[in-house]
């Protein structure tokens, strides 16, 4: 059985340890080892030090406790918060729980629940790329100003998620924040009245709206209108350059986790879509030093 030496026997010789002890050459040769300096010296109170150390250490890498567990799943399954945001917040309660811990409490799980309200990576079939449409006075992105990096608030990205019967629900991210708006459009893919979605979400925060930036779509054609609700231009980014508005496309992958693909729009309720914003601007962010995207948001309006 593997023993571990007590104070007052570290302070002994070697030979007299294991005589005194009657110890294992074994038992004495790990403790050697694993508590000698790192020039090979072995001071009996430096050993001790490192002992109860790393026995603290394993203390506290122990099983989980039960409480702690169902606090973790209930984050999983109710609110689909990630094993690092998990992690994050509870190291800012004093509570030290690795994300690779959470990840392996997800493998574990043989009824596969956690795995289920666990963002999936998203496998995209690719498409043959199509003409971009023309759309008249567009502002490239390269023209957007330096200062518009995603750092600074009032900086803005918006897109469409489809589905297959041409439907449409209109996305708006607040890049520095995450903050997200979304909205289920009654006329689909129609631009004029999607310009009219854009003006009412965003009209309350008009003073702080520095940039927009969307895709090609044609849907976004009217850009002008919204320049003139909301005095911002709306800046394009390149065709198939999803990269360059990256955050309302990692928004989207969210949003995708409570309406997969193939959903049709139509069994999604008002209601819903305003549950999935909740959810979504309530889980916590790495970048955000885990606090949640409401809390950042709000702060900056103030």
């Amino acid at each position: 059985m593997y023993k571990q030496l007590t104070s007052e026997q570290r302070k002994c010789p070697r030979k007299e340890i294991a005589r005194i002890v009657g110890t294992s050459q074994s038992t004495l040769s790990r403790e050697l080892r694993r508590n000698s300096t790192r020039s090979g010296k072995y001071i009996w109170f430096k050993a001790h030090d490192k002992a109860m150390e790393r026995r603290k250490r394993s203390t506290r890498n122990a099983a989980l406790a039960p409480e702690l567990v169902w606090r973790i799943k209930q984050l999983i399954i109710e609110e689909q918060w990630s094993p690092r945001q998990i992690s994050g917040v509870l190291k800012k309660e004093g509570v030290r729980v690795s994300h690779q811990s959470i990840y392996n409490m997800i493998h574990a799980d043989a009824s596969g629940e956690l795995a289920r309200h666990t963002r999936h990576k998203l496998k995209y079939r690719r498409r043959p790329k199509r003409r971009p449409f023309p759309i008249a006075d567009r502002t490239s992105i390269h023209s957007r100003p330096e200062q518009a990096d995603g750092k600074h608030f009032g900086d803005f990205e918006m897109d469409l998620i489809v589905d297959g019967h041409n439907h449409a629900i209109l996305t708006i991210v607040e890049r520095s924040t995450n903050m997200l708006f979304m909205t289920k459009l009654a006329h689909g893919k129609k631009a004029e009245p999607l310009v009219k979605e854009v003006r009412r979400l965003l009209l309350p925060y008009k003073k702080y709206i520095k940039t927009i930036t969307t895709d090609n779509g044609p849907e976004f054609a009217p850009h002008k209108l919204i320049t003139k609700y909301l005095g911002a231009v709306v800046y394009f980014a390149d065709p198939y350059a999803s990269w360059q508005k990256g955050a309302i496309e990692n928004t989207n992958k969210l949003i995708r986790q409570y309406i997969p693909k193939h959903t049709n729009f139509d069994e999604v309720t008002d209601k819903k879509i305003a549950s999935i914003q909740k959810k979504i601007n309530s889980r916590p962010r790495k970048k955000l030093k885990f606090e949640t995207p409401k809390a950042e948001f709000f702060k900056r309006i103030a």
